[in-house]
């Protein structure tokens, strides 16, 4: 029988990002918040001496434990999902700060069209552009309403940056300015000019000068050593949950931390949460903790897992199109799409930051003609300079043996003397890609898995074709002497990393019928049950997801606030 402790203000499931950001928010605003953090204790001290590449990049050191808890994976329907037994196509951070911790720093807004893609689309080009199956739909929300929010997660984390010419509009220019240019980022950029596109510094968490934050957190510059995603950072230069937000909420006095506490159930009674089950995973100790707002912080598969595992919300059918939980999920779509080689020019790609790269938008969104492509949406293109460690970094021209003294020589001779551009593609929801539990395998609890049933679909590798054809381009026009263009995209499968950036679930919308949250991402049918993260995008734009993410919490955290003064819907 679970030992049921003193009601609280709040209760949160999981402390990253969004956890830390609702946690500092309703903290300052004398709030009393539990926070519930099934991983370990984290502090910048735990990262000094961190540059472990065989430890934490290839042997997932601040990964959550497969072998106690994954996910199941099938292409479709007709296929036995099986459980994912090793690390492949995503991470699943484990610890305080969840995923926030081991990110590269990349911290893009959203495009407005993203937020209105259904209305956009169907306004330029008519509804016979939405393929069959293709179920998107607008956020409920626009650009324009969410702008003061990612203002001020930027200003949260010191975001370094430049304008994006054809990204939305902004209130204020980026706290801190952008990064170095390398002069590989100078070639990718005065290429892309000579291209007429529009090239603009990568937004970057990794900061480019001492900053001190709103509240008061101060942090030092990036020093660009390369060890960014799948490390954390030693200097607190990149900003993430434990040296940012996290701090803020200790200070008030009024956020309890409660580590290694693995929430199992949302608890709930005549449409209203009351609290949540967890386990204490050190002595296998079950808790209720009682709240008079519960918030749902924690990973897009965790998120949508909880809700079908305590029955709160509709689950979605993909043969009737009804219902919600689990609705919409996507990935992204191609990470790289070309890589340049070169006889006589080197590049110190061995240096770099998580976020220090150049961009294009000339290709993303609905910001070039897609009336005779056969595709919507688009990509962020871009150079990045992330570091190139020694092990994973190793390209080769094709036709070069697999082994051997000619495969250490080209080794050795390309090692500096390749770049790589590349195109983050979005991801269209469609009514047979949806999240569930599954019926067969369960977690160390005895709890079922999150299943994914996912594929790409025509939409994506025409994406891919076109996008692959435009970074080949760019890297000609940066004078590479050979060119490998990525332009076919075979099916989805789970054992090649790609990107984290999974989306949807706890879809946000204007309606109960076609989403789970409001814009505020408070459940429709559980006034006082919150649910932040990626899980409440409709679709993946092409960017990293953290930026939306963190304008979404601070939405969300206002709505709290209101709502904790005036119960009820806040729409």
């Amino acid at each position: 029988m679970a030992t049921k402790l003193p009601k609280t203000d709040v209760v949160i499931v999981g402390v990253g990002w969004g956890g830390g950001i609702i946690a500092s928010e309703l903290t300052k605003n004398g709030l009393s918040v539990v926070g519930l953090e099934r991983g370990k204790e984290r502090k910048t001290e735990d990262y000094y001496m961190v540059h472990d590449e065989l430890r934490y990049a290839l042997r997932y050191e601040m990964f959550q434990d497969l072998s106690k808890e994954t996910i199941t994976f099938r292409g479709n329907e007709k296929i036995k999902a099986l459980p994912m037994r090793s690390y492949g196509s995503f991470l699943l951070g484990d610890g305080l700060g969840g995923s926030g911790v081991h990110w590269n720093g990349q911290t893009f807004r959203f495009l407005p069209y993203d937020f209105e893609i259904k209305s956009k689309t169907i306004e330029r080009y008519g509804k016979s552009k939405i393929p069959d199956g293709m179920i998107i739909q607008d956020w409920g929300i626009t650009y324009d309403q969410l702008e003061p929010y990612f203002n001020k997660f930027e200003k949260t984390a010191g975001i370094s940056g430049d304008e994006n010419p054809l990204g939305g509009k902004r209130s204020e220019k980026y706290p801190t300015p952008a990064m170095k240019t390398t002069p590989g980022m100078k070639m990718f950029s005065d290429s892309c000019k000579g291209l007429n596109y529009h090239p603009y510094h990568m937004p970057s968490a990794n900061l480019s000068e001492q900053y001190t934050n709103p509240d008061g957190i101060a942090r030092a510059a990036c020093q660009y050593c390369g060890y960014c995603e799948r490390f954390g950072c030693e200097y607190g230069a990149k900003a993430d949950p434990v040296v940012t937000v996290i701090p803020v909420a200790k200070n008030t006095g009024k956020f309890e931390l409660r580590t290694h506490s693995n929430v199992r159930r949302i608890l709930h009674k005549g449409g209203k949460a009351t609290g949540v089950l967890y386990t204490d995973t050190t002595t296998g100790e079950e808790y209720e903790q009682p709240a008079d707002i519960v918030v749902m912080t924690s990973y897009v598969f965790n998120n949508t897992r909880l809700l079908l595992m305590s029955n709160i919300g509709k689950p979605y059918d993909p043969k009737t199109g009804t219902g919600v939980i689990g609705k919409n999920y996507a990935y992204q779509v191609l990470k790289g799409a070309g890589v340049g080689f070169f006889e006589d020019k080197e590049f110190n790609i061995f240096a770099g930051a998580g976020s220090l790269g150049m961009c294009i938008d000339d290709f993303n969104g609905d910001n070039f003609d897609h009336k005779d492509l056969k595709f919507i949406h688009g990509a962020n293109i871009s150079y990045s300079q992330t570091g190139a460690r020694p092990i994973q970094n190793n390209s080769v021209p094709p036709g070069t043996p697999t082994w051997g003294k000619d495969y250490k020589a080209a080794t050795v001779k390309y090692a500096n003397r390749h770049i790589n551009v590349g195109a983050q593609g979005s991801c269209m929801p469609f009514r047979h890609h949806f999240l569930d539990l599954d019926p067969v395998y369960k977690d160390e609890f005895g709890d079922p898995l999150m299943r994914i049933t996912f594929d790409f679909e025509d939409q994506d590798r025409e994406l891919v074709k076109f996008m692959g054809a435009k970074c080949g381009d760019i890297l000609k026009k940066m004078g590479a002497d050979k060119v490998v263009a990525n332009t076919e995209l075979a099916p989805y499968e789970i054992t090649t990393y790609q990107s984290t950036h999974n989306t949807g679930g706890v879809i946000m919308g204007d309606s109960p019928d076609t989403s789970a949250v409001n814009n505020y991402l408070q459940m429709w049918d559980t006034e006082n049950l919150f649910v932040i993260g990626a899980s409440a995008f409709p679709h993946n734009s092409g960017y990293n997801p953290t930026g939306t993410v963190g304008a979404l919490a601070y939405r969300a955290a206002e709505g709290i606030m209101k709502y904790h003064k005036k119960p009820g819907s806040l729409v």
